[in-house]
C-alpha cells in the first residue's frame, strides 16, 4: 500500500480570507516503510505572508522571493500523490487550502479526484478521545524524539510518517 504523509505552511489561518500555501512537503511510504523519495517545494504566494503565521513557520516574503507559483509545481505535486492514500494532520485545512490553489491554476475539481485523503487528527481522536490531539501532542504522547520548534511542512510530514503506524 502507498500512503503519502503530506503538510502545508500557508501565509494565513484561512484561504477564504485569500491566504495561500507557501510550502508543501510530502514523504512517501509504502508497505508502512519510508521509501526516501518526497516532494518539497517553497511558493510565491503573491500576497505577503501574515505574521501570526510567520510566527508559527518562520518563512518571511524575503524568502518566498523567486520561488514558483503554485501552478508551476501542480502537475508534480498531483503525479507524486496519484493513486496514493494522502494523510495529513488536519486534512481539511491542508485539502481546502491545496483545492484552492488547484482551482485557482485553472484545475478544477480537487485532490480527491487524484488520491484517497484521510485525516490523522480524525485517527488520533478516535484512539484516544478527549485528550488533545495536535501533531505535538501526540509526539508527545508516542514518546517520539524530536526538536519541532517552529513548523515547516517537509519536517512536519517526516513526522507525521513516524505517526501513522501508531494510528492504524
Amino acid at each position: 500500500m502507498r500512503m503519502i504523509t503530506l503538510d502545508t505552511e500557508t501565509t494565513g489561518i484561512s484561504h477564504r480570507m485569500g491566504h495561500r500555501v507557501i510550502e508543501i512537503g510530502a514523504v512517501e511510504i509504502i508497505d508502512g516503510q519510508v521509501t526516501g523519495r518526497q516532494f518539497h517545494t517553497y511558493l510565491q504566494p503573491q500576497r505577503a505572508v501574515d505574521p501570526g503565521a510567520r510566527r508559527v513557520h518562520g518563512i518571511s516574503d524575503a524568502m518566498l522571493a523567486g520561488k514558483p507559483l503554485f501552478a508551476s509545481k501542480a502537475d508534480e505535486l498531483l503525479d507524486f500523490l496519484a493513486g496514493s492514500e494522502m494523510v495529513a494532520h488536519n486534512a481539511s485545512f491542508d485539502v481546502g487550502f491545496l483545492d484552492n490553489e488547484l482551482r485557482l491554476a485553472g484545475m478544477p475539481g480537487g485532490l480527491a479526484r487524484h488520491c484517497r485523503v484521510t485525516c490523522s487528527l480524525r485517527l488520533a481522536r478516535g484512539r484516544w478521545p478527549g485528550q488533545s490531539n495536535t501533531l505535538d501532542a501526540v509526539l508527545a504522547r508516542l514518546q517520539i524524539r524530536h526538536q519541532r520548534g517552529l513548523h515547516g511542512a517537509l519536517k512536519d510530514a517526516h513526522l507525521l510518517a513516524q505517526v501513522m503506524p501508531h494510528l492504524r
